[in-house]
Formats: C-alpha cells, sequence, structure tokens
C-alpha cells in the first residue's frame, strides 16, 4: 500500500566523518563527546512555512486506522496522499493536559489532568526545574510561562487558532478568545444541542500570556467560520493554524446533541470539507504541512523516554503516557504512500514545529532525545535534523 517506508530515526550528525583528533578536541571543550549530538534550536532544512494542525479526539490506532475504521477517509485515503505515522503517541489524560502540552511542552498536572472543570489560576510549588517544567497545579499558567504562540509572536510570525462553535451561545463564551472568568465553573465542558464548543480543546486559553492581552487574544483565537477567508491567499494565511472541530466533529461526542452520529463518522465528515480547502489554499501549496491527529487514545502507553511533572501525577493517569493514537501528514514535501515506524508524541511535534521556525525549545520539547520530522516523513525534499 504505501510506496515509501523508513524505520529510521532521522538525520544526525555524521561524526564518524570527522577526523578522530577533531572529535576528540570538541568533546573535551564541551565536556563529552555525546554533547555533540545535541545541536540547538535552528530552522529545518525542510522549508515549511506554514503548518496546519488539526486535533480531533479520544481513539486509538487501531481503531481508527484499522481495516473497519469509521473514517476511511482518514484511515485510508488521506495516508495515500501523504504519510501515515502509526507510532504517534498522546502524552496523558484526559484532554486538556495533552493540548497544552502540545503548545507549551508542560506535564500534566493534577487540574489540566481533570480537564480543568474549573477555570482556576495555576499555584507554582516550586520554581522551574531544568526542563522548563514548573510543579504546581491549576490551569491558567501565569505570563512567566510561555507557548508557541507567543514564541511565534516574538519572532514575528503569525497564527491563528480557530475553533469551531466558539461564540455559538454568547450566554455561555465569547466568539473570540472564548473563555469563563477566572475561578468560575467550565459549562462548556458538555455540549448543548446549540453550542458544542469546549474551551478544554482550546489551549490558548489556558495561559495568561495569551488572554490578559484581549485585543490580542481576540484576533488570533477565532470561530472556525475565519479560516475560509484566511485560506484565500498566502499573506492571510497565518504561520501557525491550530483547528479544534466542535465537540461532535472531533469525535469526541457520539451520538452528538445535536442528533448527528458523533464520532469518527462526525470527525471523517469534518475531514472531508476542510482538508481539500487546506490542500488548494495557495499556502499549503507552497510550503505547507498538515498534521491531523488525536490527543489521547485508549490506554496509558507511552514513548519517547517521556516524563511527568516534577511531583506530579503520572501523565496517563494509570500508566505513563496517553495512549498510541497514529497521525497523518499532508505536504508537498511528503511523497505520497508514505509511511514512518518512528515514534512520536505531542513534544516531538512542538520540537518539529519550533525547529521549522527557528525556535528555541520549550519545555519537555527541549529533550534533546526526541526525534523530531525528517527523512522518515519529508520523502520528497532534503530533510530536516534533530
Amino acid at each position: 500500500m504505501f510506496s515509501h517506508v523508513s524505520t529510521g530515526t532521522g538525520s544526525r550528525y555524521a561524526l564518524t566523518r570527522i577526523a578522530p583528533r577533531l572529535v576528540a578536541l570538541l568533546a573535551m571543550l564541551c565536556g563529552s563527546a555525546a554533547c555533540l549530538a545535541a545541536p540547538s534550536a535552528k530552522p529545518s532544512t525542510v522549508p515549511v512555512r506554514h503548518v496546519f494542525v488539526i486535533m480531533l479526539e479520544n481513539e486509538s490506532y487501531a481503531v481508527t486506522f484499522g481495516p473497519n475504521s469509521l473514517a476511511p477517509y482518514l484511515a485510508h485515503e488521506l495516508p495515500k496522499q501523504g504519510a501515515l505515522l502509526p507510532n504517534y503517541y498522546g502524552i496523558g489524560h484526559y484532554s486538556l493536559d495533552n493540548y497544552i502540552a502540545m503548545i507549551s511542552g508542560q506535564a500534566p498536572n493534577p487540574a489540566t489532568q481533570d480537564d480543568c472543570t474549573t477555570y482556576s489560576e495555576f499555584v507554582a510549588t516550586a520554581k522551574p526545574d531544568a526542563n522548563g517544567q514548573v510543579p504546581g497545579t491549576g490551569c491558567v499558567y501565569p505570563k512567566s510561562v510561555r507557548s508557541l504562540a507567543n514564541q511565534l509572536t516574538d519572532a514575528r510570525l503569525s497564527w491563528k487558532a480557530y475553533m469551531e462553535d466558539m461564540g455559538a451561545d454568547p450566554s455561555r463564551e465569547s466568539a473570540t478568545c472564548g473563555h469563563v472568568a477566572i475561578g468560575a465553573d467550565d459549562p462548556t465542558r458538555h455540549a448543548t444541542p446549540k453550542d458544542q464548543y469546549a474551551a478544554k480543546h482550546n489551549p490558548f486559553v489556558y495561559f495568561h500570556s495569551i488572554i490578559d492581552d484581549t485585543k490580542y487574544c481576540d484576533t488570533h483565537v477565532v470561530n472556525l467560520q475565519h479560516l475560509t477567508n484566511d485560506l484565500a491567499h498566502i499573506n492571510t494565511t497565518p504561520n501557525y493554524v491550530y483547528i479544534t472541530p466542535n465537540l461532535c466533529n472531533d469525535g469526541h461526542d457520539a451520538p452528538c446533541k445535536n442528533g448527528d452520529p458523533g464520532g469518527l463518522i462526525s470527525a471523517d465528515a469534518f475531514l472531508r470539507t476542510w482538508v481539500p480547502r487546506i490542500l488548494n489554499s495557495p499556502a499549503f501549496k507552497k510550503d505547507g504541512l498538515l498534521v491531523i491527529t488525536f490527543d489521547e487514545g485508549t490506554d496509558s502507553t507511552s514513548c519517547c523516554n517521556e516524563k511527568g511533572l516534577p511531583g506530579g501525577p503520572q501523565p496517563g493517569q494509570s500508566g505513563p503516557g496517553g495512549g498510541q493514537i497514529g497521525a497523518v501528514m499532508l505536504s508537498p514535501f511528503i511523497a505520497p504512500g508514505t509511511t514512518s515506524t518512528v515514534e512520536y508524541n505531542h513534544y516531538s511535534l512542538l520540537r518539529s514545529i519550533e525547529n521549522f521556525f527557528g525556535l528555541p525549545h520549550l519545555g519537555y520539547a527541549g529533550d534533546n532525545s526526541l526525534h523530531t520530522l525528517g527523512s522518515d516523513v519529508f520523502t520528497a525534499h532534503p530533510t530536516s535534523s534533530k
């Protein structure tokens, strides 16, 4: 089925080609030869400049991509157009901790692991550790905790998060930067027939570095309806596009409050509508990468030497991770029918995106042992390195 198969781990420094005396000298300067394999953040050699992420909900790789999948477009048609990554893992349970990890590198704390039923302040219990992890618990991180969104803004790059149904019921949340007041119970964790937006699937409203600037948040965290016009031109398409379907179309609910089937059936229908719009956009055609994955699976397995929050819970509650979920990626730099058995998780994806844009690595995305998207995925173009 797949014409390109790779089990490699991405590009590495070719130390064996360096003269032994030079290796010894460099090792002496940095303390050990091992430090030679840990490059600093730099732009990827694959010229991806527009990243599109679609987040779906709560399904294992075996169910989503099995022969009898209820999402045949995702499971069978899209991998033929791009790359299938079967060994892509979530980092925890339940939902919110995965979303936050994907844009900040912060591991689950007790509140985010419980999906923040109350929109509470994060209270730190210690200073950040060497991995950028902030011990403590709570939902809305202080301004000192940065996100990928802040990094992109600082680098004068653009981003937007597109949330389906946000603002459909103005009595629950605004149509931009939708969240309740600090300390309030969050009614959006449950869908209604009129409004199926969930703040717990919108990680951007859990950072004071975003929500405290009302104009900034309102112009960057918007309803999905804005995406169609933004895709029309390269200069109106953000460098980073984050798409969250509503609780029905992301597969979370089944059946849905509006009468739709939900689950993988509705998720597949959502993708059939939006993926062609993205693939036909000028920005994607020029230098785009579309990532379709899930927040978590149905078990607590992990990959990639995943670690938890110091003093915090196991990321997967009953285990070390969020389970095997898989991912599909499409890009002009990916040959159709590619598959890779390399292991990735949400921290790996964050690290990869930071590399595309030459950004430093946040939190656990700074783990140099993580694989980043390389020659195993970008089979139609020279590869990036770790």
